[in-house]
């Protein structure tokens, strides 16, 4: 079974919105390595509309000038592109394609593919990203977190929604700050309360 995995540019406060107005201060080598990793060795990509318009608005110009970053935005070209969206679309990036009916129906068949056990990434597409967790179909959350409050913009994460219990699988300190954090969707830890917590305090004798 192939796993959907997700990964995000957020800041301290929880902002995903507009990445590029604040987290390229902190792109490095490590950090460029870490979305090579997955990004950049994706078969597959799901991505939401607006965060496929904003890659097709870009990435096939650059593959075409043959800059330092046409050989990664070739990876993207020739990877296969799944985009979410109500409306049809006229695509020009190669390998481009339309989802095909609900979103959480379709990618749990995506997950059940017999041909691949490659994984499906998403990069950005928010919107995305919080269906699938809500429908527990996300297997991986990679969080790039950087070390600044944006102090505006739409978080990953609403108000008024269902907690999500995650499981920390790995953490890396990038020099910049940057925290790389990988996640994946945990049980409920039950219930707990103030008198469960006092007892793992440290007992201070008088």
């Amino acid at each position: 079974m192939r796993k959907i995995k997700a990964q995000l540019f957020i800041s301290l406060d929880g902002v995903v919105e507009a990445p590029d107005q604040w987290h390229f201060p902190y792109f490095n080598e490590e950090m460029g390595a870490a979305v090579d990793a997955t990004l950049g060795r994706a078969g597959t990509l799901l991505l939401g509309r607006r965060t496929y318009d904003s890659f097709a608005g870009a990435w096939p110009d650059r593959e075409a000038a043959g800059g330092e970053d046409a050989p990664f935005a070739k990876v993207l070209g020739d990877a296969r592109k799944i985009v979410v969206s109500n409306t049809p679309l006229d695509f020009t990036w190669r390998n481009s394609e339309r989802l095909a009916g609900d979103l959480t129906t379709a990618v749990a068949a995506l997950k059940n593919a017999p041909d691949t056990d490659t994984p499906v990434w998403i990069s950005g597409s928010v919107s995305v990203v919080r269906q699938l967790l809500a429908a527990g179909i996300l297997d991986e959350l990679n969080l790039l977190l950087h070390p600044v409050a944006v102090r505006n913009g739409m978080r990953l994460f609403e108000d008024h929604a269902q907690a999500i219990p995650l499981q920390l699988l790995s953490a890396e300190t990038f020099r910049t700050g940057v925290l790389n954090l990988f996640y994946t969707v945990a049980t409920a830890p039950g219930e707990g309360t103030y008198e469960d917590a006092r007892t793992h305090l440290p007992q201070h004798q008088e």
